[in-house]
């Protein structure tokens, strides 16, 4: 099934097998390579930088596309965990994991849009791939954030399409009965379709949109990137805290990146307090670390489970260096991610009712834990003072579970807490290092030279 194409369904049959196929995310067609046409008669730079920027974008569909032809399998005796709900894949627990499934924001690379300010590309196919994730951790906290607990985006964008078979009515039934309860629906899913749908172009490929990749590539410049760069877990962050905090849209929203593997209480005191009657801001915290080595350590992989059991945690950033991926949950051993490597046409969001399906998908995949890359960004969301007390408190008993579990004197918890806040709080701002981290083993400290994964993080 192409996932730009027909409408999110949440029907379907229970599974017959104890290991159940994936819903396929492409077919042989929209896996296939982009057959491009071009005139001879451009020959100007321009057309030339054009052409290229399609063809790398063919080339990466290809690459991409052909493996996520492959099949995940999912277990009907085993729950799947995603952002803190439990599923069991059989009758109706099947079908709302499904639902909420495809609610949440699919972002991929995209061609076709316009040109990215310092060249000529108009696709970030094969390099944008963590800006892509770190749009779509992002969009998480959003949904949260502005949408009313349990919403599902297939019920409501049905609903308002006023299409009667999804509303479960019978075709036998009065036109009064039929208008009473179609109005009812509508007065409960419009705003929050138009709500959602206004989410959808905060992300849009164009120079006006607050997260768009044309504004994540501006701010990226402060770090030394641009277009065509590779962009690691923790500068995603930075750009991220930067795009919200620019934006007017939400003023009750703001970003919180830990410095050194530490969350400085002080530091999101300040950043969340505002004068009464609402005297604290919403608040998404964004945590770059690095879980081991060249490997993810064993140890980690119970506390990451952990993380992923909370409801406030809103995903999980990172994959092999220039292959990120979307980490939204886990079924036993296997990581349940959202891959941007799929290019897809630019959707102009300036058009009444514009389309919507390419923004999600409709097919879980997953990956054995043993290959998740050890860089990465956590994300969590905390929409009041209590929720951010409880927040702490969770985190912190995460936290201990390396420790607990392992007998190895060097497990050190993923991040920590300080009361205080961040030296470079008080120097007035805070700019990320360039490729190099330090490792603390007892009371010493060594350089290590982290270029491999083009981005620095604290390493534990």
């Amino acid at each position: 099934m192409n996932p730009s194409s027909s409408s999110a369904r949440c029907e379907g049959q229970s599974p017959t097998d104890d290991l159940m196929d994936d819903w396929l995310l492409l077919s042989s067609e929209s896996a296939g390579p982009l057959h491009l046409e071009v005139s001879r008669e451009d020959q100007d730079s321009e057309d030339r930088g054009k052409l290229k920027s399609k063809l790398v974008s063919a080339w990466n569909s290809v690459k991409y596309g052909w493996s996520l032809k492959q099949k995940s399998k999912f277990s009907k005796s085993s729950p799947v965990i995603m952002f803190g709900q439990s599923y069991k894949l059989i009758d109706q627990e099947r079908e709302r994991f499904r639902c909420s499934f495809v609610t949440l924001l699919w972002l991929t690379y995209r061609r076709g849009f316009p040109q990215l300010p310092g060249g000529s590309l108009t696709t970030d196919s094969g390099w944008g791939c963590v800006l892509r994730t770190g749009q779509m951790l992002l969009a998480q906290g959003l949904l949260l954030h502005l949408m009313p607990p349990g919403w599902t985006w297939s019920v409501s964008h049905h609903v308002v399409r006023d299409d009667m078979d999804l509303l479960g009515l019978n075709s036998k039934e009065g036109s009064n009965k039929r208008g009473r309860r179609l109005s009812l629906d509508l007065r409960l899913f419009r705003p929050m379709a138009a709500t959602h749908r206004r989410v959808v172009s905060w992300f849009a490929d164009n120079p006006t949109a607050p997260f768009g990749i044309h504004k994540l590539v501006e701010l990226g410049k402060s770090s030394g990137k641009r277009a065509g760069d590779w962009y690691g877990p923790s500068i995603a962050a930075h750009i991220l805290r930067k795009a919200v905090a620019a934006s007017t849209d939400l003023p009750n929203l703001v970003v919180y990146v830990a410095q050194d593997c530490t969350i400085y209480l002080e530091d999101v005191k300040r950043l969340c307090e505002r004068p009464p009657p609402q005297s604290w801001k919403s608040v998404i915290i964004l945590v770059p670390v690095r879980l081991g080595g060249q490997e993810l350590n064993p140890s980690y992989i119970t506390c990451v489970k952990k993380l992923l059991t909370l409801q406030c945690c809103i995903g999980i950033i990172g994959g092999k260096p220039k292959h990120s991926l979307f980490f939204i949950g886990f079924q036993d051993d296997h990581l349940l991610y959202l891959d941007p490597h799929y290019c897809q046409p630019t959707v102009d969001v300036t058009k009444e009712n514009f389309p919507l399906e390419s923004f999600h998908c409709k097919h879980p995949r997953k990956m054995s834990f043993s290959r998740m890359d050890p860089s990465c960004t956590i994300g969590f969301y905390a929409k009041g003072l209590k929720d951010f007390e409880s927040l702490c408190t969770a985190l912190l008993v995460c936290l201990l579970l390396p420790q607990a579990l392992s007998t190895s004197a060097e497990t050190y918890p993923m991040f920590i807490f300080s009361d205080g806040k961040s030296q470079e709080e008080e120097k007035g701002g805070y700019t990320p290092p360039n490729n190099i981290t330090y490792i603390q083993r007892k009371n010493e400290r060594k350089r290590v030279d982290t270029s491999n994964s083009m981005d620095e993080f604290v390493l534990l």
